[in-house]
């Protein structure tokens, strides 16, 4: 008879990066990691704007390093990637939060907003988890890209976002593939219908909003502490044997269309 395995969600000992990290979903994972025991460094274009986020992170009692990163610049990607690294003593997870959206009519899209949100959304997110593999290399360790909705159902006036986390679905299959050997894992959660700074903009229609509303089984928008249990699973060992898999954290939204 196998002997019973108690699967640990502490993450005490990681070292961790999340992007974009200065509010919203990354703010409340980069929390959420080390209320589990990480230290966790975050990243930001405006490290001013991460002194909140350190204070949550020390107040936990664990290491905190601000660092200040433009996610469409891969090299300066690579070198905040170094940087936590050598803050920290190594690197154990990454998460590649870092995100920007702009809603505006397909036809009206233009080659500028594209690039931004696919270089931000995808591109770099790519060459974060590039470079954190190769801090990982020796020891393995563990990738969560967050994704979206529009990863999976199409969302009228935002087709580059749509684009963008549809493809971070695709990388994050791909690299769980080829990484799986080198003892990194990759996978993905994708919020449902959160509220956030970056959504904002939707919640001011009241009628999208009580039109979205009645389509979540659960019957509510999601809080953002709904997603540090997925997240603190997938970063962890309870989650060892769990790789190129998303995590849609919707209220049963998807489900039920």
């Amino acid at each position: 008879m196998l002997d019973p395995v108690e699967p640990s969600f502490q993450l005490v000992g990681r070292r961790a990066l999340v992007t974009g990290a200065s509010r919203g979903i990354g703010e409340a994972l980069a929390h959420g990691l080390a209320r589990f025991g990480a230290d966790v460094a975050v990243t930001s274009r405006d490290p001013a704007r991460l002194e909140r986020v350190v204070a949550r992170i020390t107040g936990e009692g664990r290491q905190a390093v601000p660092l200040a990163v433009d996610m469409r610049d891969p090299p300066a990607i690579a070198g905040c990637v170094t940087a936590a690294a050598g803050a920290l003593g190594g690197l154990d997870i990454l998460v590649n939060n870092a995100g920007t959206e702009e809603v505006r009519p397909s036809l009206d899209v233009d080659e500028a907003l594209w690039d931004r949100i696919l270089d931000t959304n995808l591109k770099g997110a790519f060459f974060a988890a590039q470079a954190a593999a190769r801090a990982m290399a020796g020891r393995g360790g563990a990738i969560l890209n967050v994704a979206s909705l529009t990863s999976e159902v199409g969302v009228p006036t935002a087709v580059p976002y749509g684009s963008s986390k549809a493809g971070l679905v695709g990388m994050t299959r791909a690299l769980a593939s080829e990484w799986a050997p080198l003892g990194i894992r990759v996978n993905a959660i994708g919020p449902g219908y959160f509220r956030t700074q970056l959504t904002e903009v939707f919640y001011q229609d009241e009628r999208w909003a009580a039109a979205m509303l009645a389509k979540i089984p659960a019957g509510r928008f999601g809080d953002l502490r709904d997603l540090v249990g997925a997240a603190v699973f997938l970063c962890s060992d309870a989650a060892r044997y769990v790789t190129g898999q998303v995590l849609y954290v919707d209220g049963g939204y998807l489900a039920s269309i």
